[in-house]
């Protein structure tokens, strides 16, 4: 690390970072906002509408292709963040990952083949879970801790931005020229998430402060004796607070992760593959506008009102989503129905890494409990397509969300009996963090 590249970062007298770079990782955060997620709900649509059972596709392989993904990038979670934290070519690892994700699924008009396609998404899977750290290792690399919530919130922002004018692209363009549309957009995306990262200069990042240490920090663990790398799994089994957590984020993402892509398969059935991913585009745009006042109120209310009520309301929103669905089959119906996806994904994603905190305040380890959280809600998510494809092939779609939901009131249910409020009385009105602060190492 350069002594120019320190101050407003966690020193005491180097610059800010330049105008240019924080530009730049305005624009990285924009244009990946679709890249990272590969075709995401556009996939069942894209099987189902265009491959169709003729060609052996209906809802549960496609189920069973999006779990195998899934499952894929879910055991890639891990090696991504330890490749991130042990290079120092942060920026062409994640251009690597997009043109990655994005080959992977520009191949899929050109391929049929269950293997093939099961094998093209993985590649993506295990890409994309790259993005992640890397953008927040980055971002730490360059503003430093005491800047690094604040950034955090703005990358959130123009994340969704980026996702919400990038679906909005996606169902105007797919009117006119059908779901082939969103393969374009996605190779126009990519090419300019290389050009946003390129705009992000190298010596901008602090390799030291990207993995969350300073010179200092690592100097007093040596003293101490702890070389030893804090155990995600560990550190998990030993909290039994956070293990129950992470059991209720699974069940969150087990419910929630699919019932889009459901909605999306329904609306197919309903409208036809060239309005479906219209309407699909339209439910992510509304539900991505709904999410970012949702989550500016949780930041801003989780110490006055509590954790624990706040995340109720996230699960029984959920539940009632399912349940709302299956009242009609109007498409226009169903679009509004998914406004609520904004409120629960909202609430889940400005909540999850303050509770996190709260459960590893003082332990040094909140780096490594969120990612064993995360991948107990990767888990969640992962299966979720296969356990919604095969009650939808088997019972039909009212079936799917009405499992759905009940998936969701089981976790409302369990967290309000088994789940202790997390919010530390003793900090409430101390500051903005939600405690985060308290929770983690000076730059962590």
């Amino acid at each position: 690390m350069s002594t120019t590249q320190a101050g407003a970062r966690g020193g005491t007298a180097d610059p800010a970072p330049t105008a240019k770079t924080l530009r730049g990782l305005d624009a990285l955060n924009f244009f990946l906002a679709d890249v990272r997620d590969g075709l995401g709900p556009y996939l069942a649509i894209y099987l189902i509408a265009v491959r169709g059972p003729d060609q052996g596709w209906n809802e549960a392989t496609t189920g069973l292709i999006m779990t195998i993904a899934g499952v894929a990038g879910l055991i890639a979670q891990t090696p991504a963040g330890v490749l991130i934290d042990s290079t120092n070519a942060k920026r062409a690892v994640v251009i690597a990952a997009a043109l990655a994700v994005t080959a992977s699924c520009l191949a899929l008009p050109f391929i049929g083949n269950f293997y093939l396609v099961a094998a093209t998404q993985s590649v993506a899977g295990v890409a994309g879970a790259i993005f992640p750290p890397a953008l927040a290792a980055i971002t730490l690399g360059i503003v430093g801790p005491k800047m690094f919530s604040r950034r955090i919130g703005r990358n959130e922002g123009f994340n969704h931005a980026g996702n919400a004018v990038s679906a909005a692209l996606a169902g105007g363009l797919a009117y006119f020229f059908g779901p082939v549309v969103v393969f374009w957009l996605m190779g126009g995306l990519a090419v300019c998430s290389v050009g946003a990262m390129l705009l992000v200069p190298a010596d901008a990042i602090d390799d030291d402060l990207a993995r969350g240490m300073t010179k200092e920090q690592e100097a007093a663990r040596d003293a101490a004796g702890k070389d030893d790398a804090p155990s995600g799994l560990a550190t998990l089994l030993k909290n039994k607070p956070l293990l129950l957590f992470a059991g209720l984020c699974a069940l969150f993402h087990l419910s929630n992760a699919a019932m889009l892509t459901s909605v999306g398969q329904l609306l197919t059935h309903l409208s036809g593959k060239d309005h479906a991913t219209s309407l699909i585009a339209i439910c992510i745009v509304a539900a991505q506008c709904v999410m970012v006042p949702v989550a500016m109120f949780v930041g801003a209310k989780a110490d006055a009102i509590g954790r624990k009520p706040i995340f109720l309301a996230a699960f029984g929103v959920l539940a009632l989503r399912g349940l709302l669905y299956t009242l009609s089959d109007n498409p226009f119906w169903l679009v509004g129905v998914q406004l609520l996806d904004g409120v629960g994904a909202g609430v889940y994603g400005a909540l999850f890494p303050v509770v996190v905190a709260d459960l590893t305040r003082g332990g040094g380890r909140f780096n490594a409990a969120q990612g064993a959280v995360a991948t107990a809600q990767g888990l969640g998510a992962a299966f979720s397509a296969t356990f919604a494809g095969l009650i939808i092939v088997s019972a039909g779609y009212s079936a799917a969300f009405l499992a759905l939901a009940a998936t969701a009131g089981l976790g409302f249910v369990l967290y309000l009996t088994l789940m202790p409020e997390t919010r530390d009385e003793a900090a409430v009105g101390g500051g903005s963090d939600g405690g985060m602060s308290s929770a983690m190492p000076a730059t962590a």
